[in-house]
């Protein structure tokens, strides 16, 4: 009999086409043994949207730092094995499957570490905190790309909005792409790191909620949900790793972009603990196939781009896209768009509207794409290509903005032209804890 886990592989391989129904059963593999050994890491927070999706599959084992979360989690999962070391779950025996619901600085940690067992990976947003994660969690995935299915938490994407936006950039609705404008007005400003609030609980295992970070004393005010913790340096990158990786997905899902040649950023003054409230970086995109070279521009804040026209009030639009053509602008938030022609032969003869079956088609719930894609073809749409991509540039903004000047970049070598930059893009890691494990 065919075991489990070398027919998960003979299907992606051989692209069979099963599909999981609405109903939640895998159609034409609906049998116990075809069903993927999945591990949740960091099993409430986020992790608890994922309850619904993957319980589908065998969920045989959850992590968490918290055993309060374990035991809440159990009660949807009550056959998975518990762990609280991350490291010790993903060598649990039989897996296919990871989810990573983690704190931001485990990301790349987490992924990497099951792509080197050949693990099915959906990572939550950003894959990376640093760009040299980013890049090494890219790199690995591509050498493994014809057997694993990747995925990274930008949910949002699978608005039908995202499509329609790419559709009138690609089919010249703005005329010739120039100029592609992001931002975020989220504000949470942080003097810096919380003081020592004693020992922590019995349930709660800080020492591997730290995990890679420097050491930083225990406090319950990091434990309050992603916004707690992500806008410090040692624990998150901020806005761009934030609501700043959705929002940039929408723009980036119209450029088909890979590396920037070019970054520069300004922002508040540098707080060592601290990533920026106020901060915009811009960026130079090569040219490709379907378009000249463009810049991109990210604002964070309170920075805003300058609206086409008065009437146009960009503030009103709380995470949004614009993108400036020779005829004209798009502007969007991620369920609504709008095309504003400009110039006076801004007549529309230019735009090559697509007839109704040429539609791109909605791609239905984000996790199952992914369940979907370990089965079948592997393809996903915010895979660790794409998205890898996307949060390279962003993070080499903040490199820009802590350097304070413009930077040349070598997407190829993954290095700038200044030496202190070229120190920002890793990050330490504490004894004991590797990115390659």
């Amino acid at each position: 009999m065919i075991e489990r886990r070398q027919f998960l592989k003979s299907t992606a391989a051989a692209g069979l086409g099963f599909t999981i129904l609405q109903s939640g059963v895998l159609s034409g593999a609906n049998a116990p043994s075809n069903k993927m050994n999945v591990a949740l890491i960091g099993a409430w927070g986020r992790g608890r949207a994922h309850h619904g999706p993957i319980s589908s599959e065998n969920v045989v084992a959850l992590c968490d730092i918290n055993e309060g979360n374990l035991a809440k989690a159990a009660e949807k999962f009550p056959k998975a094995k518990h762990y609280v070391d991350w490291r010790k779950c993903l060598d649990h025996k039989g897996l296919d499957a990871i989810v990573c619901c983690t704190t931001d600085h485990t990301h790349a940690f987490v992924s990497n570490w099951a792509l080197n067992r050949d693990y099915h990976i959906y990572c939550e947003k950003p894959l990376g905190n640093c760009v040299h994660e980013a890049r090494v969690c890219r790199e690995n995935w591509l050498k493994k790309k014809h057997k694993l299915a990747t995925q990274v938490g930008t949910q949002r994407h699978q608005y039908p909005n995202f499509n329609r936006v790419r559709e009138l950039i690609l089919d010249g609705a703005i005329g010739d792409l120039k100029d592609v404008y992001a931002w975020g007005n989220r504000q949470i400003p942080k003097p810096g790191y919380l003081p020592s609030a004693g020992d922590p609980p019995k349930n709660i295992h800080w020492d591997l909620w730290l995990g890679p970070s420097p050491y930083h004393p225990y406090n319950p005010g990091y434990l309050h949900g992603c916004l707690s913790w992500n806008m410090y340096w040692d624990f998150g990158s901020g806005q761009i790793g934030d609501m700043g990786s959705h929002t940039i997905d929408l723009a980036w899902n119209g450029i088909d972009a890979t590396l920037p040649t070019t970054a520069e950023a300004t922002g508040d003054t540098f707080n060592p603990e601290v990533t920026p409230v106020k901060m915009e970086s811009h960026f130079d995109m090569p040219a490709n196939d379907w378009r000249g070279p463009i810049r991109v521009h990210w604002y964070q804040g309170g920075a805003m781009p300058r609206s086409p026209k008065g009437y146009v009030d960009l503030n009103k639009i709380g995470h949004g896209v614009m993108f400036k053509g020779t005829k004209g602008y798009v502007i969007a938030d991620f369920t609504s768009r709008l095309v504003l022609p400009f110039g006076d032969d801004a007549d529309f003869t230019y735009y090559n509207k697509r007839d109704k079956d040429e539609v791109i088609p909605d791609m239905g719930h984000f996790v199952v794409q992914w369940i979907n894609a370990c089965k079948t073809d592997l393809k996903t749409s915010c895979d660790f290509e794409y998205s890898g991509n996307a949060i390279e540039m962003m993070l080499l903004g903040h490199v820009a903005y802590r350097v304070g000047k413009k930077l040349k970049y070598d997407g190829a070598k993954g290095l700038t032209d200044d030496a202190e930059a070229n120190k920002l893009l890793s990050r330490k890691y504490r004894d004991g804890w590797t990115l390659n494990g």
